[in-house]
């Protein structure tokens, strides 16, 4: 099969890229909110139900996303259907890793490591950035030993959850936080 994204080929299965556009919106809300909130995120492990309740984005969010010029919302489709996603953004020289969603029933399945390497392929290849980085709450000890798994470290940082904004979902609990993980990328 031909990637609609890059004209290479791409094994069958694997999901084809493209970039988000406002189009897509709706189907992003989602499975954004099916990834991580409510019954329907329990089906995969990477559920914050158990931590956050409300939305995870909206909307007004993702059109803003998809319409800033230093962002990419990066869209893994199977067979034309939308089966992951993640939102890249850049920072002077690194690359912001987040909004990242892959459908519950497909999680375990490979989808989500094809479209992590995906995103860091345009971070170092085509944007030219020298790291990744991103913010996992820290209560998330099986997802971050899952970026482990994959290269990213701990960088010993940490920024408080947004307590009072709702936009960031609603806390069910008193002591969320962030850690931030780094991966040195290679540009070519």
């Amino acid at each position: 099969m031909i990637d609609n994204a890059t004209g290479t080929a791409r094994p069958i299965g694997e999901p084809a890229f493209r970039p988000a556009t406002p189009a897509d919106v709706p189907a992003l809300v989602e499975l954004v909110e099916s990834a991580y909130r409510g019954d329907a995120s329990r089906v995969g492990w990477t559920t914050e139900a158990d931590l956050l309740g409300g939305q995870r984005t909206d909307p007004q969010a993702l059109t803003e996303a998809i319409g800033n010029p230093g962002v990419l919302v990066l869209l893994a489709e199977r067979d034309g259907e939308l089966v992951a996603c993640c939102q890249l953004e850049r920072r002077g020289g690194k690359a912001y890793f987040g909004m990242f969603s892959v459908r519950p029933g497909l999680q375990g399945g490979g989808v989500g490591r094809a479209v992590l390497a995906e995103a860091e392929r345009v971070a170092g290849q085509e944007w030219g950035v020298g790291a990744m980085e991103m913010a996992v709450i820290t209560q998330r000890a099986d997802l971050i030993a899952w970026y482990e798994r994959r290269g990213y470290r701990r960088t010993g940082a940490f920024s408080p959850f947004p307590y009072g904004d709702e936009r960031f979902g609603i806390p069910l609990r008193p002591d969320l936080r962030f850690e931030h993980l780094s991966k040195e990328l290679k540009a070519s």
